[in-house]
């Protein structure tokens, strides 16, 4: 495991268009995605970092879910790493619930488009699907009870009420994509 923070890609970026396969083997892009504000995070089934903050986005998903949608992609190599299978992947989304869907980026193109180098690597964006915030999820990622800001919601919160993100964006860290 390589400890990595995200590259803190330029606000007011683009999201790019992508479709890739849900975990019943739908193809999802991101035009089906209307809501004004969408979150998408790259991650994995098994990197630590990204297991520590499930949770808390699985609530964050279901708290904003008519408002805000919210999209996990795992983009890892599945050769060395077959618990980020898109099998592995299903079994995960069932298990645990998800309130979103979560696709698989096999040739990693959609990972290289938005700048995406680690798990969890989360990007919001307004209802022009321009980047508002790249950043962590809180303020702590090992300790749920010990968070005392949650950054991504605070966020999500300031783009749904129009009003400017008014504090400094942490880059998120976590285990690196494992590319090809």
């Amino acid at each position: 495991m390589v400890l990595t923070e995200s590259t803190m890609v330029k606000l007011g970026s683009p999201a790019h268009n992508f479709s890739l396969s849900d975990t019943n083997g739908k193809n999802v892009n991101l035009n089906d995605f209307d809501s004004d504000t969408l979150v998408i995070i790259f991650t994995c089934n098994h990197c630590p970092y990204a297991k520590a903050v499930e949770d808390r986005l699985i609530v964050l998903g279901n708290d904003y879910q008519d408002q805000t949608d919210f999209v996990l992609i795992s983009s890892n190599e599945i050769e060395n790493f077959p618990d980020d299978s898109p099998e592995k992947m299903a079994e995960r989304h069932r298990v645990k619930s998800y309130p979103f869907p979560y696709l698989f980026d096999e040739s990693q193109e959609v990972a290289k488009a938005y700048g995406a180098v680690c798990t969890p690597d989360i990007f919001l964006y307004n209802k022009d699907r321009k980047l508002e915030y790249r950043g962590r999820l809180d303020d702590n990622w090992k300790e749920p009870e010990k968070v005392t800001r949650e950054e991504l919601r605070m966020a999500i919160d300031a783009v749904l009420s129009d009003n400017k993100i008014d504090f400094d964006q942490v880059p998120s860290m976590g285990c690196n994509i494992k590319w090809k």
